[in-house]
């Protein structure tokens, strides 16, 4: 059985270079979202060097780490609705609207993070996805991405 392909696998170049989740990025924090189920899921483990306060996550990696999954699920969740076959087009490309995060609790550092997306709204160019974030199964971040699809001419 292969291992699945993560949505940020399969964006052209031009748009594989984001710092979150870019796979072109070299200094990137390469976040990669999956499929999985009726969510979408994405794992990272912070390094130590992301500290906010000894022994707790910067805030600012989890707010990234929502956003990049966000619009990652964005492009799943549209790319579904259209019908489109990953394995043979491009996935729709997303950009950040809006975002919204609330920090339930205190992040703790030394444990995989698990954030799972789930789409509150598709709407012709706009995907809204709900995330929400674990820490060792501990709920402590909860988010809303509005996610807008690019043009194609985006960039160029």
């Amino acid at each position: 059985m292969s291992e699945p392909t993560a949505i940020q696998d399969l964006y052209p170049d031009p748009f594989a270079v984001c710092y979150g989740c870019g796979r072109l990025n070299p200094h990137g924090l390469h976040f990669q979202t999956y499929r999985e189920g009726d969510e979408t899921i994405t794992r990272y483990t912070p390094q130590p060097y992301h500290t906010a306060i000894e022994g707790y996550v910067y805030g600012g990696l989890i707010a990234s780490l929502i956003d990049c999954h966000g619009t990652g699920s964005a492009a799943i969740f549209a790319a579904e609705a259209r019908g489109i076959d990953l394995t043979r087009e491009p996935p729709p490309r997303f950009v950040t609207g809006s975002l919204r995060v609330d920090f339930l609790k205190p992040t703790p550092l030394g444990v995989p993070l698990e954030v799972r997306g789930r789409a509150k709204e598709i709407r012709g160019r706009k995907v809204v996805v709900l995330a929400e974030l674990y820490a060792d199964g501990v709920l402590t971040a909860r988010g809303e991405v509005v996610a807008v699809e690019v043009p194609e001419t985006f960039g160029a």
